[in-house]
């Protein structure tokens, strides 16, 4: 039976993004046409067309004077937003805002009960700071979606699940101090960009022990990673029982992305949205919202996103099933060169941090092994 999902798009996508890794950009139209041929849109997967964010929805997150910024840069059409990484270019703002306002559009679709589970590639923008544009990201659609879940709907429990290859710094940052559940699982050796993201960034105030961070060292594989996420995800959800849950979707840790080594392949990501969708229903009457964030391999990121969305939906028609099917890695590594017990020593101290706040943890239990690269495990 297909779930009512949504894809957030605009053409505006088709066009420049973030990065300055122009090859990087045409992942948007690749995903599209992916899913596109797969026969989802036809078969109960809506395609809904966002508005740009508004400069006082901008403002739940950013301040007035960097925003104006941004403006000021978009109309200059040169240089950087930040220090090299975010270049400035015209159109850049009306681009931005686009994508602030495709999260909105979902984030108030899923509420409206007009749809249950959305995505919206363009979002996840988590390095985004208050005062700067920081790692692709200009503004931060996560913390603005949280503060209008929090201000529309009154929604006291938001949970953020980034398995994005880098810390959502920018994410952790902006919530830092409030009991809005952040959790983190990115690779990380104190250099790795952005360098935060360690398990002792735990949060302050009414948020000391919202802030998870599971720091994982280069070359994980799909077993040891899966198996962290298991040992952490869903007993913090299911203790923080949480009303709606947003997904920062980054695929950069798959094992072909050029920027991140932690060697995730598409049967652990395939396995990450059928747990996620299991939570989401366990718990929240299904509200579920994924983001787009980093992947700088654009076929792969298409084929990752086109697992995702039927998987989400069930959406899939029988007639392209062995399409789908050939979605999947067809080799994947010959060995992870990091131990499970290495990783098994990471989830044991951050479960140690997290019960010495409060939060009821059990102890290890290794995940099962990720789905068999079939579409039988679809919907």
């Amino acid at each position: 039976m297909a779930h009512a999902t949504a894809l957030i798009f605009h053409d505006i996508y088709r066009g420049r993004g973030f990065s300055p890794l122009q090859t990087s950009w045409n992942r948007y139209s690749l995903g599209y046409d992916l899913m596109a041929s797969l026969g989802l849109f036809d078969n109960g997967v809506a395609v809904l067309r966002p508005t740009p964010a508004t400069e006082a929805e901008l403002r739940l997150a950013h301040t007035p004077e960097y925003i104006a910024e941004v403006r000021q840069a978009d109309s200059r059409g040169e240089g950087f937003l930040d220090r090299r990484d975010t270049p400035a270019w015209r159109g850049v703002f009306e681009r931005a805002t686009t994508a602030v306002g495709g999260t909105l559009l979902a984030a108030h679709s899923i509420m409206a009960g007009d749809m249950t589970h959305a995505f919206n590639p363009a979002g996840g923008l988590h390095h985004a700071q208050a005062d700067r544009a920081s790692g692709f990201c200009i503004f931060n659609d996560l913390v603005i979606a949280t503060r209008v879940l929090q201000r529309d709907f009154g929604l006291t429990r938001i949970a953020t699940i980034d398995i994005d290859g880098h810390h959502g710094d920018g994410v952790q940052a902006l919530l830092y101090d409030e009991p809005v559940l952040k959790i983190s699982f990115h690779q990380y050796d104190g250099r790795f960009y952005p360098g935060t993201g360690a398990v002792d960034e735990l949060g302050t105030s009414a948020g000391h022990g919202y802030s998870v961070n599971v720091p994982l060292p280069r070359r994980v594989g799909d077993a040891s990673y899966l198996a962290a996420f298991d040992a952490l995800v869903p007993p913090l959800l299911y203790s923080y029982r949480p009303q709606f849950i947003l997904v920062q979707f980054g695929v950069d840790a798959h094992v072909s992305d050029p920027l991140v080594g932690l060697w995730l392949t598409t049967a652990a990501y395939q396995r990450l949205v059928e747990r996620l969708h299991e939570l989401a229903h366990d718990l929240c009457d299904g509200r579920l919202l994924f983001l787009g964030g980093g992947g700088y391999n654009p076929p792969t990121v298409a084929r990752c996103w086109a697992i995702l969305v039927a998987t989400l939906s069930g959406a899939l028609p029988t007639a392209s099933r062995d399409q789908y099917a050939a979605l999947f890695d067809q080799e994947t590594p010959t060995e992870a060169e990091v131990t499970a017990e290495q990783v098994r020593a990471v989830v044991a101290e951050v479960q140690s941090r997290l019960l010495a706040v409060g939060w009821r943890i059990p102890s290890w239990r290794p995940a099962p092994p990720p789905s068999p690269n079939n579409p039988g495990h679809v919907g």
